[in-house]
């Protein structure tokens, strides 16, 4: 059984094996926390993200797929990157994209044996998804887990209000 927990800290600091990059399709950095991971791990993150071929011009990563690299200068081993959803208003489909974020970084950390994952809050920013909405998708789909590993998941919450709805998932 996978551990869950949620935590309020700078995602970028945490000593896991994998961070989760709430990304965009183009895997070249942006802002919020795909731009705060690609300025702590350094500039070694851009150029493996380059690297990673485009499955049509610009994109290197479709919305709810997953891509992975190392941490490079981050205390994480290695970086899930994977690009959520735009907020459209609930019929666009935007529930299975997120869900299939979850999912897909959980199957590659699990492809690479990687024990412990730091989630963001994916969409909750700039693409502007519900928040209650998108963290009982991240809960729920990380409570359905199967696999092996990870053998732990931690929500990290950039402030309080965040923390209080992880928490209240987590404890239904």
């Amino acid at each position: 059984m996978t551990l869950l927990e949620a935590l309020q800290a700078d995602i970028t600091r945490i000593p896991v094996d994998v961070i989760v990059n709430a990304a965009n399709e183009t895997l070249l950095g942006g802002g919020g926390v795909d731009g705060a991971i690609h300025r702590a791990a350094g500039p070694a993150l851009l150029q493996a993200c380059r690297a990673l071929p485009e499955v049509r011009p610009g994109v290197r990563c479709p919305t709810g797929e997953a891509r992975i690299t190392p941490g490079f200068a981050l205390p994480a081993r290695h970086v899930i990157h994977t690009v959520g959803p735009v907020w459209r208003g609930g019929d666009a489909g935007e529930a299975d994209a997120l869900v299939a974020c979850y999912r897909n970084s959980l199957a590659l950390a699990a492809e690479h044996g990687l024990a412990r994952i730091a989630f963001p809050a994916i969409s909750c920013g700039v693409y502007g998804y519900p928040n209650n909405k998108a963290v009982a998708i991240a809960v729920d789909t990380a409570r359905a887990w199967t696999g092996g590993m990870p053998t732990q998941v931690l929500f990290c919450c950039h402030d309080a209000g965040m923390l209080a709805r992880y928490e209240a998932a987590l404890a239904d």
